[in-house]
């Protein structure tokens, strides 16, 4: 009797993985940029969950979250609520998100801040826009306008982060720092300030310049833009001594 077929011969592959590969393809091809985000999310899922299709998961996580960002952004908890997210796969996706930022911050820390304000506003964005709850983050500037250090000083709710004048007084000076950009987000959306956001900028400003520290602008990120108090003309005219 002629031999019989070994079992990977008679073995149907799985559906997914044809389509998985014409994805990498795409991929190496012509970049990141040619792919949809829920396929971009399908090729970081299949690494971390291998043996199944992927496709539903990474649809699933997209229209939980809103976007590629959005699921980037989510808090590993609430990713594995997520039917098939695990804590391995939830590692995975937080590990993307971190080495995004990290590129993103090393190219802020390689030139000067204000030479490079597109730079900021973008990395602003990224670590910022998508958060739930309201951040309140410091830049804290050399005389150069190197970036010395990006500190988060408070997280707050969904409408409010507080702000503690005496600690960023206090902060600053222990770091050596000449001038800070203060950023904070809006999870509504809308990076229009309030009237709070105005009057708590003035008297950081005002605190800061009686130890001679600048202010160079407040910047208020939204999930589509951003604001400038010092554009919108919001900062006191108040020079560091």
């Amino acid at each position: 009797m002629p031999p019989k077929p070994a079992a990977e011969e008679t073995e149907e592959k799985p559906h997914y993985l044809g389509h998985r590969q014409r994805l990498r393809d795409r991929l190496l091809q012509n970049g990141a940029g040619s792919l949809q985000d829920y396929e971009l999310l399908e090729l970081l899922l299949c690494l971390a969950i291998p043996r199944i299709d992927v496709k539903p998961i990474a649809k699933d996580l997209i229209r939980r979250f809103g976007s590629f960002a959005g699921v980037m952004a989510a808090e590993p908890d609430q990713l594995m609520e997520v039917s098939g997210i695990k804590e391995s796969t939830a590692a995975a996706i937080k590990i993307v998100q971190g080495a995004a930022l990290l590129m993103q911050r090393q190219d802020v820390l390689q030139k000067p801040v204000l030479s490079s304000w597109k730079s900021v506003l973008d990395y602003c964005h990224s670590v910022m826009a998508h958060d739930q709850n309201e951040q309140f983050r410091l830049l804290f500037l050399d005389g150069k306008n190197a970036l010395i250090a990006d500190e988060v000083q408070s997280r707050g709710t969904v409408n409010h982060a507080p702000v503690y004048i005496r600690e960023v007084v206090k902060r600053t000076l222990t770091l050596g720092a000449v001038s800070i950009i203060m950023a904070h987000n809006h999870p509504t959306g809308d990076p229009t300030p309030s009237r709070d956001d105005i009057d708590m900028t003035r008297a950081v400003q005002r605190a800061l310049a009686e130890v001679g520290v600048n202010v160079h602008d407040h910047i208020i990120i939204g999930r589509k833009g951003h604001a400038s108090l010092r554009s919108l003309g919001y900062l006191d005219a108040v020079k560091a001594r």
